[in-house]
């Protein structure tokens, strides 16, 4: 019996090497309009804040986003135990917020 080659289903991912290294954020911003979501990921150390990236999805790859995220938290804790979410001081432009 014949087998479909593998390699016919699967895509080559090019990584440039400034991607595979990451980058960190303290902050980030959401922002969107009916067609997509945009968020902007920021390292705040006062007095600079520094945009890395800024990732533009549609609404549905959001949600889906949002599915796997939700999903890895849940297995986080499972092994790890419960995430505290951290406070924002009140006066702060620091953290995660929505525009």
């Amino acid at each position: 019996m014949n087998q479909p080659n593998q390699n016919q289903n699967q895509m080559q991912l090019k990584v440039d090497d400034a991607i595979l290294r990451g980058a960190y954020a303290n902050n980030m911003q959401v922002a969107h309009t009916k067609e997509e979501f945009v968020m902007d990921f920021m390292n705040m150390f006062p007095p600079v804040a520094t945009l890395n990236a800024r990732v533009i999805v549609s609404p549905g790859h959001m949600k889906r986003m949002l599915a796997a995220l939700n999903e890895n938290v849940k297995r986080y804790e499972e092994v790890h135990g419960t995430i505290e979410a951290a406070t924002s001081p009140a006066d702060s432009e620091m953290g995660f917020k929505t525009m």
